[in-house]
Parts: structure tokens; C-alpha cells; sequence
């Protein structure tokens, strides 16, 4: 993918777009920043409707960033 607006418009889970967003970024020197303010949220410990849940609490910023070869040692 080389542009964002000819992404398919068929995204079906907020995997297949995080890893088209990672994608496009990539080379770019892009970072994507999130600013959370008392945000909760539930994580399940198991699958099911019923299953027992954790809490995460987010109170900041999140920042994604992506680096190009970053397996590579500087030179």
C-alpha cells in the first residue's frame, strides 16, 4: 500500500488496520501519539461472555513509532 486513501475499504478486525497503518509508516520517520485522560479498560483473562476480566488504567500518552531496520547495528 502506498497511500492511505487506496486502502481497501473492506478492513473486517483493528488488526488488518494496525498492520496497514504499521505498514504505510514505515520509512517515514512517522510516529502516531495517543493522549489517554483516566481511561479504563477491561481485558479478558479468558474467552467467553463471562470470563473474569483485568483493568487497565491509562492516564498519558502512548506513542507508536516505527523504525526501518531495526535489527541492523548502526554504522
Amino acid at each position: 500500500m502506498t497511500d492511505l486513501q487506496t486502502a481497501p475499504s473492506s478492513q473486517t478486525t483493528f488488526g488488518d488496520l494496525a498492520k496497514d497503518l504499521w505498514s504505510y509508516l514505515t520509512g517515514r520517520d512517522a510516529a502516531i501519539n495517543y493522549e489517554f485522560i483516566d481511561m479504563s479498560v477491561e481485558v479478558p483473562k479468558e474467552t467467553g461472555p463471562d470470563s473474569e476480566r483485568a483493568t487497565w488504567k491509562l492516564n498519558g500518552t502512548l506513542r507508536i513509532t516505527t523504525l526501518e531496520n531495526a535489527d541492523k547495528p548502526k554504522s
